[in-house]
């Protein structure tokens, strides 16, 4: 057996940390890693260049998001010959792609590729679970109130209901009630002025 290659990192490019639902909160996973990789393509100047591979991933998915990376990959300006392939790992998305790609170079298997991950608390996927699949629902979305005389009309709640009351519950002026003081905008640091262009 051949002893493994040596593998270096040549440097990175990321976008900025920031707050869920503020400076990215219209922005996909596709969109940030997207932005990611045309950031390491200018960088490096890889414009049309075909790379061994790329690797990266999200936790949080979306079912649109099936083909991330690929779909990022092709959109960043790197050749469409390069494969990329998405990698999710909770906690560790980035770190499990980085390793990846670096045993290929290590086994000689590629030259060179790109690791990564992004991960959104703005465009979070939510799912109905299956006993809301089956209820009927009216115009607005809500399930149709049962009626009174319905087996189990009284043992359980709408989904939507339930998440409207836990809202309520986790109000700014409950908070206040709970903490003692008052939460006010001044506690969050913005990352960087958007302009209403």
């Amino acid at each position: 057996m051949n002893a493994a290659g040596r593998v270096a990192i040549l440097g990175g490019v990321r976008i900025p940390f920031a707050r869920q639902n503020t400076n990215y909160a219209a922005a996909s996973n596709l969109d940030m890693l997207t932005a990611t990789l045309k950031g390491v393509v200018e960088r490096f100047v890889l414009e049309g260049r075909r790379l061994g591979e790329v690797a990266a991933g999200a936790v949080l998915k979306h079912t649109r998001d099936f083909n991330l990376t690929r779909d990022a990959s092709l959109a960043s300006g790197l050749a469409p010959e390069t494969p990329a392939y998405d990698v999710q790992q909770a906690c560790a998305t980035s770190l499990e792609s980085a390793i990846l790609v670096g045993n290929k170079i290590a086994m000689d298997q590629i030259e060179v590729g790109i690791a990564g991950g992004v991960d959104s608390a703005s465009d979070t996927p939510v799912a109905i679970t299956r006993v809301f699949i089956s209820e009927p629902l009216n115009t607005v979305g809500y399930p149709v109130p049962r009626k009174a005389d319905t087996p189990g009309a009284d043992r359980r709640k709408p989904a939507l209901v339930a998440l409207q009351e836990l809202t309520i519950k986790n109000s700014a002026a409950n908070l206040k009630k709970q903490v003692g003081a008052a939460l006010s905008p001044t506690h969050v640091l913005p990352l960087a002025e958007s302009s209403s262009d």
